[in-house]
Formats: structure tokens, sequence, C-alpha cells
């Protein structure tokens, strides 16, 4: 059996999930161009996370917290893990069909419920419209997220983590191809949105087959196996439905300022890059390494696998949330600020990427900390403190709405994912030894923090003494890289000073897996 390489895979994950968010910018970038704040990009952004939000019941969120530990601990045990897997994709795809088929039907209630300020004006029947087209996207993002699974708990990351790559090269193209010829460039790209789906479920089906796990479409059947699994499955469902309702919550409270679901969106995407690559990474590769060496009763690597995932996640989350912090505005106006965007759309979403980018430790150590629950099959005990931070959420967008506006959405998230981390690091103090961060990642968190303040009051000088140069409209590009460039040396000279980190470590760590 494959063995799986808990660095290399954080490595091979977080490296496709870079390409994808870099690929997602020059979507964004488009987008904002070619489109830009306002009706229509708010009736775009509100159809699209329709399928998006129901995916993360279905699909990475729900679906892969139940599947995945199960899973894994079959492949470990060898028994029939294949077949398993198999009334697993059947039982999926009949729920996401009949989910499909009823948001089909009732798309004008989903789109009033999700974005009800849009009710009155054009946004809405905009928004109903482009929902008809883009919400089978589930369908196929359901499908794909098992066999992604699949794949994960295998040690084979690379296919899944390339996926939704194919999603950006599709809406990039499209978009290009629209404005070349001269069309409607939302047309193209909503059009392009299910196509691409197909394209990523195709690629991880063979990549399933060539990992010879063979899994073929059939009649469901509700065993004992499936009533588990469901079982497990629910309370998961529920706990993600209280992220996407915190999403959903922003959205309605936003949706009473025109382009701020717009401004929120564009803020979003760049916080959602450093997510990404370390939170997303982490969460995939450590769930079925946690779930095979609990399984295997080896507590002494599952808590090495733990604090190890916990300094990865540390040395790159903390900088990054200090450069959202600290230099909001020249990241927003190089990569958005063209076009149909101007100055005053950065300067809203440089505000809103400075809030989200206070929660942004905290939205990564979620990722590092479900898995230990996830791990043991535990999905209640996430749901209820799910519960908690979603009432935090909707208590602070609707109440700070009058007094600050429409960010009121952004500091609300905020503050309810650092609520939802210290819930889950409390309840985990239960699990013993195993749950908690060893010697040497307590020896070096402080590190790292203070090595990400030093690289922040760097920034913060560097942009004073050049920040002219965002002025300039041939010099931004590279004032920006410059920027960036500083940052970074300023962070690993800081870190190596300070014995934060060891690149030889990480070295070595990536050979031995």
């Amino acid at each position: 059996m494959k063995q799986i390489r808990l660095l290399s895979g954080f490595f091979t994950v977080g490296f496709w999930t870079l390409a994808s968010r870099i690929l997602g910018f020059v979507r964004e970038i488009l987008i904002t161009a070619y489109i830009g704040p306002g009706p229509v990009m708010d009736a775009f952004v509100a159809a699209f996370r329709l399928p998006n939000m129901f995916r993360r019941f279905f699909a990475e969120g729900a679906f892969n917290a139940a599947f995945v530990p199960m899973f894994s601990k079959r492949l470990e045990a060898g028994e029939d893990a294949q077949g398993f897997a198999n009334q697993a994709f059947n039982l999926l795809g009949l729920a996401v069909l009949a989910l499909v088929g009823l948001g089909m039907v009732f798309m004008p209630a989903l789109v009033w419920a999700t974005a009800g300020g849009f009710a009155g004006d054009a946004r809405f029947d905009l928004a109903v419209g482009y929902g008809h087209v883009v919400f089978p996207y589930i369908l196929f993002m359901a499908l794909a997220a098992l066999f992604s699974g699949v794949l994960n708990a295998t040690g084979r990351f690379a296919a899944a983590a390339a996926a939704p790559v194919l999603l950006n090269i599709l809406a990039c193209s499209a978009m290009l191809i629209g404005a070349l010829r001269g069309g409607d460039v939302i047309t193209w790209l909503i059009w392009v949105i299910p196509v691409a789906g197909v394209a990523q479920l195709a690629l991880v089906w063979v990549a399933t087959e060539r990992a010879d796990i063979r899994i073929r479409p059939g009649l469901p059947r509700l065993t004992p196996e499936m009533r588990h699994m469901v079982a497990v499955a629910v309370p998961a469902a529920l706990a993600m439905g209280v992220t996407q309702i915190n999403l959903v919550v922003g959205q309605l409270v936003a949706s009473q300022t025109e382009s701020a679901v717009s401004w929120l969106f564009a803020a979003d995407r760049l916080y959602q890059l450093p997510l990404g690559v370390v939170g997303i990474a982490v969460g995939v590769v450590l769930l079925p390494d946690l779930s095979r060496k609990l399984r295997a009763g080896d507590e002494t690597g599952a808590r090495n696998a733990y604090s190890r995932a916990g300094e990865f996640t540390l040395m790159l989350s903390l900088p990054a949330a200090v450069a959202l912090v600290t230099v909001p505005l020249p990241l927003i106006s190089v990569l958005f600020e063209r076009g149909a965007t101007g100055a005053e759309d950065s300067a809203a979403m440089a505000l809103a990427v400075a809030i989200y980018g206070l929660g942004l430790p905290a939205f990564v150590l979620q990722k590092l900390l479900q898995p230990l629950y996830f791990a043991r099959e535990d999905t209640k005990t996430p749901f209820r403190y799910a519960a908690v931070a979603m009432v935090v959420n909707a208590v602070l967008a609707f109440g700070l709405y009058p007094v600050v506006g429409w960010i009121a959405p952004a500091i609300a998230a905020s503050v309810a994912g650092w609520a939802m981390v210290a819930l889950l690091a409390l309840g985990s103090l239960r699990m013993g030894a195993v749950a908690q961060p060893d010697d040497r990642f307590r020896a070096r968190a402080w590190r790292i923090a203070l090595a990400s303040a030093l690289m922040g009051v760097a920034l913060y000088a560097a942009n004073q003494f050049f920040g002219w140069a965002f002025q300039v409209p041939g010099w931004r590009y590279l004032a920006l890289l410059a920027l960036v460039l500083f940052g970074s040396l300023a962070y690993y000279a800081a870190g190596h000073i300070l014995g934060a980190f060891r690149l030889g470590e990480l070295r070595q760590m990536m050979r031995r897996g």
C-alpha cells in the first residue's frame, strides 16, 4: 500500500492549489476588467455562490469528512475499500442529482434567500438566469470530490489538487475569446462553468482508474455501511452548512449596497490564496494520514504529524496575514484596478482585504484542528462549535451594518473564525497528548509570530519609501514585485536569526515524507 508522505503531500497539494489560485487571480482580474463591480458582477457572484455553497455540503466538506476516514481505515485494514467507494459513489450521485433538480425548479427562491437585497432590481432576474446555467456544476464537483478523496487516501495528491486548475483555465479562455469576438463576456463565462465541471470529473476519474480503483455507476443501496457514513456525514453537513450560512448572511447584508457583493468577492479571492495553499493543503493531507495512524495505534506518529502540520501552517499563514493587513491597497490596485474597476473600488476592496487578513490565521487553523475530530469520525462536536460561530457571525453582521455599513460581513467573518478556533482548540484538550502540539512546535510558534511581525514593520517602511511608484502606471508592477521580494527576504532573515525554521529541515522531512 502506498504510504502517505506528509510534507511531500503538503507541497504537492500546495503547489497545485497555488497554481489554481494564481489562475484564479487572472480570472478575477478579467472579471473585474471586462465586467467590473456593479449589477452584472453582483448577479454572477450570487449565482456562482449557489453551487459552491452546496459543494461544501456534498463535496469537500461534509461528504469527505465522513468518507475519507472510513475509506482510509478500510484501505489500511484491507477491508474492500473499493466496494465501499463504489457504494458511496452511487448514493452520493443520486442525492446530488435530486438536489440539482430541486435547485433548477426553485432557483428564484434560492436567489431570494441568499441575496434578498437584489429583490426589486435587475440583479435578481440576472442572478436567476445565471443560476439556471451554473447550478449543475455541483453534480460534477460532488462526484469529483469522491474520486479526489479516494486518491488522497491512497497518497496520490497531484491529480485531485490539479483538477481545480481546469476551471480557471477554461474560464479565462472563455472570457478572452468572448472579448476578442466582441460578444457578451458574461455569457461566455457562465456557460463554461458546467463544461469545466465535466473536465474536472474526467481528470480525477481517470487518475483513480490508474490507481487500480475502479468505480462504476449503479443503483444505490442503503447498506449498514452507508447508513453509518450518512450518520457521520449529516452532522458534518450541518457544520459545513453553518459555514455557508455565514457566507449567505454576509451576502444578504452586502446585497443592500450596490457593488458591495463584488467588492467582498474580490477581497475574498485575495485572502483565499494563502488559505487555499496552506489550509486546504494541510486539511487534505492531514486527515487521511491521521486516520490511518490512529487506526494503526501509532499515537506518537499521529502527534508528530499534527505538530509538523501546525508548524507548516503557521510558517506560511502568519506572514501572509501580516502582509494583507499591512499593504492591502498596493496588492489590490495592481491586481484589480483596470478597465471597469476604478480607484474607489480598489479602496473598498483593500479595506475588506485588511479585515479578512486579521481572520486569515483563524481560517487556516480551523483546517488544522478539524481533522483531529474527523479522523475519529466525530463530526457532531465541530457542528456544535460551528453553530456558536454562526450566531456570533450573524449578530455581528446584522448588528454592525447600521454602524459601519457594507464592511460588517468581513468583520463578522473574522471574529467568528477566531471564535471557532478557540472552541476547537479547547475541545481538543480532551483527546490527550496525541492532539497537543509537541515541544518543538511550542518553541517555534512564538518565533514564527515574531518573525512575521518584523516582516510587517519592514513592509510598512518599504511601502512608505517607494509607495509613490504605485501611482505610476508603468512602475506599479515592478513596485509590487520589489515589495514582495523585500518582504520575503525580511521574513526569511528574521526567521533564521530567531530559529523559527530551517529550510534544511524541510528538505530532510520531504525526503523522509
